[in-house]
């Protein structure tokens, strides 16, 4: 009778592990998205929810339509696309898909059985077998290792999603309010270029002005007209655009302010705003587990480039005429034409791509967080010399026409003239305030992430024409 030969002790250990990890594997109760919520609430002070039932659901839905009462804020706006987003709901599943994976590997690898029946004259023949793979079972500590980095890494990866989507939100509600504050003002300067056509038109019908002023007032009105439908076609766009993000079913129930938030006093000091980001961002750390990843996977390629596949089996056979017959067998792939060295060349290409890219994306965020930072403050700088210096000054021209036009020393389109240049620094103002409010939202992103940077369609307000004035 022959013996099983004795395993060596690392293998025997590493065996003992690995039935030890399969026997108490099991799901989390919360699926790992309560460390998404807490990372959340650590950089955005907002609620996530995972809606997977429809319990879940209904209170989502009431809390969504307490928040859709009122004019939406920039807040309630994020708040209401991280409760609601169908997109994000839908990344949430990954989350289950890699705890699964997870899971599986700290499991035993299911045993195979196959069963034989053979005849030869009167005798019957029955054959029974049951194999089980030694090298997923040796290999066990090390996939779950991996798999854990890969569940770390897809969790990191969803709590950068969560944080766009609010950057982005954030985004589309200052752009949505801004062309519809906008709008207005287009609206106006419409309405002050129509009064000055139909002026020129009586008066040219009098005889008292001439075709050619006539004209050129007449363009003025004309591009005007151009500029508010334009206007009005950006403030639809940024509008539907927002109630995307918001992943809302109806345009009807969004409502919003009349006008952008003030500009801060002044803007808080952010020092080594590189290292904040060094230190704080996501996609660096996402990046990190994902190369250790690689090297661990590298290393387990290497520890089983010989043998790929390798399975312990015990035999029982019995027939009518002879005793029942015992055993084991074990087999192997027999290395002759591939080595290994494929999927190892193929494992080390792939920790050296991703020690390259985990470069480019330090090397990047600096860039990001530098070009952010400066962003925000020159775009403050902007919106605040519009506001204190350019739009006073433009009203006080206003009052000064104003008073001239009653001392009836200029005329009346001289005053729709300046009502004209007036509308156009509020405007301008309106949209340097716009501006710093998105370089705020893209530097707060790059703090944590990579930001992406929204298209903005700037409405021109209309040239003045001179109508022979």
């Amino acid at each position: 009778m022959k013996t099983i030969p004795m395993m060596p002790r690392t293998q025997a250990l590493a065996v003992l592990s690995a039935a030890l990890l399969g026997g108490c594997a099991g799901f989390s109760p919360d699926g790992g998205f309560d460390a998404i919520q807490s990372a959340t609430q650590s950089h955005i002070q907002k609620d996530v929810a995972w809606t997977r039932d429809d319990a879940s659901r209904s209170q989502t839905q009431a809390r969504i339509d307490a928040l859709l009462a009122q004019p939406l804020s920039a807040d309630d706006a994020v708040q209401i696309a991280l409760l609601n987003n169908p997109g994000l709901q839908a990344a949430f599943n990954t989350l289950g898909i890699a705890e699964a994976d997870w899971v599986a590997a700290q499991r035993l690898p299911n045993p195979s059985f196959s069963i034989g029946r053979l005849t030869k004259g009167s005798e019957v023949e029955w054959e029974r077998s049951l194999h089980l793979s030694l090298a997923r079972l040796l290999t066990m500590p090390m996939r779950a290792d991996i798999e854990q980095r890969l569940f770390e890494q897809t969790r990191r990866e969803l709590v950068l999603d969560v944080l766009r989507l609010a950057a982005e939100t954030r985004k589309a509600w200052v752009v949505a309010v801004a062309a519809s504050q906008t709008t207005q003002y287009q609206q106006q300067a419409m309405g002050a270029a129509e009064a000055g056509a139909e002026l020129a038109r009586r008066m040219a019908q009098v005889g008292n002005w001439s075709k050619l002023k006539q004209a050129r007032e007449q363009a003025f009105y004309a591009d005007a007209a151009l500029a508010a439908a334009r206007a009005e076609q950006v403030r639809l766009q940024a509008r539907e655009r927002l109630i995307r993000l918001m992943g809302l079913d109806r345009a009807d129930t969004l409502q919003l302010p009349d006008r952008l938030p003030d500009l801060p006093n002044m803007l808080p000091p952010l020092p080594a705003v590189e290292q904040q980001a060094m230190d704080s961002r996501l996609d660096l750390q996402t990046t990190r587990l994902h190369t250790e990843t690689l090297a661990n996977n590298l290393g387990l390629t290497r520890s089983t480039r010989l043998i790929n596949v390798l399975e312990l089996g015990i035999i029982s056979n019995n027939s009518s005429e002879e005793p029942l017959e015992r055993g084991y067998e074990i087999s192997f792939e027999l290395p002759l034409f591939d080595g290994g060295q494929t999927r190892v060349l193929q494992a080390e290409s792939r920790y050296r791509q991703a020690l390259e890219r985990a470069r480019e994306t330090a090397v990047n965020a600096r860039s990001e967080v530098r070009e952010a930072y400066a962003m925000q403050q020159s775009q403050y700088a902007i919106a605040r010399h519009l506001r204190d210096e350019v739009v006073p000054l433009a009203q006080r021209i206003s009052e000064e026409t104003l008073l001239r036009y009653n001392g009836m020393l200029i005329g009346v389109f001289e005053l729709l003239a300046d009502a004209r240049s007036q509308i156009a620094a509020v405007n301008a103002a309106i949209e340097a305030q716009r501006d710093f409010w998105l370089a705020d939202a893209d530097l707060q992103m790059a703090l944590v992430g990579t930001p992406s940077k929204t298209a903005i369609t700037v409405s021109s307000a209309p040239a003045e024409a001179s109508g022979g004035h």
